[in-house]
């Protein structure tokens, strides 16, 4: 049975859906951007139907200034206070539930890796983690030089050159952010974060997406991920299957 509830944060009201099943493993669902519970074509609200009709309790929430909660939005680096009462309040409604695993995509990953063990959670699973300091409307450095490679190797490219199909200034701008190797404060805080999980946090990245191939430049080989075959950063189509099935693994 699905419940819509809402419970406190700092003074204001939070909505949430519950999904209720007897598993005593529940997943938290945490919205990335400002995407509300439902996700990305109701992605995340079709999600839980099916884990929970399996047995799995899925808890999903709207931070503060997002959805139907109140308050004002802070963005993700501010939503500590929100993950941590939303794990109190799927404790408080399903209380067979003895172990929780978060899980998030783009920012919201990040959230669960900064604050995920504050909020009391068992294990995280992250996808496409964002650890790009915003500067400009271009990609991050790691994702212009992989679609650079990409094109200069596509006979199109040169084609569209010579009719003047391509914009030389966003050209000349991307070519500068590609020799940007500074590590990025928010990359460090994120993996460092990240670290601190040691085997309790899975990373998923698709293939194609700018934000994984961020994530996946920033952390080298220091994290394991795991690599769905799409470049939708919303593991849209048949790569909502591959990224279902990858939860599943992380919930038992």
């Amino acid at each position: 049975m699905r419940k819509l509830i809402a419970f406190p944060c700092e003074g204001e009201t939070l909505a949430a859906t519950l999904d209720e099943a007897p598993g005593a493993t529940g997943l938290l669902i945490v919205s990335g951007g400002n995407e509300i519970r439902s996700g990305a074509h109701r992605g995340m609200a079709m999600l839980a139907h099916r884990l929970a009709a399996t047995g799995t309790p899925v808890f999903r929430y709207d931070r503060r200034g997002v959805g139907d909660s109140t308050g004002d939005n802070g963005e993700f680096l501010t939503a500590k206070p929100d993950l941590i009462a939303a794990a109190a309040a799927f404790r408080s409604l399903a209380p067979h539930v003895t172990r929780i695993v978060g899980f998030g995509n783009c920012d919201a990953a990040s959230t669960l890796a900064l604050f995920g063990r504050a909020a009391g959670l068992n294990r995280i699973v992250l996808a496409n983690p964002w650890v790009v300091e915003p500067i400009d409307d271009l990609p991050p450095a790691a994702a212009i030089r992989a679609r650079y490679r990409t094109a200069l190797h596509d006979p199109a490219t040169w084609r569209r050159a010579l009719l003047g199909g391509i914009d030389f200034r966003k050209l000349i701008r991307g070519l500068v952010r590609i020799y940007d190797t500074q590590p990025e404060a928010l990359a460090t805080r994120v993996l460092t974060a990240l670290a601190s999980w040691h085997t309790n946090a899975a990373v998923i990245l698709a293939h194609g997406d700018a934000t994984a191939i961020a994530f996946a430049a920033a952390a080298g080989k220091a994290v394991q991920t795991e690599t769905i075959d799409t470049d939708s950063h919303s593991f849209t189509g048949a790569a909502g299957a591959a990224l279902e099935t990858a939860l599943r693994r992380n919930l038992v």
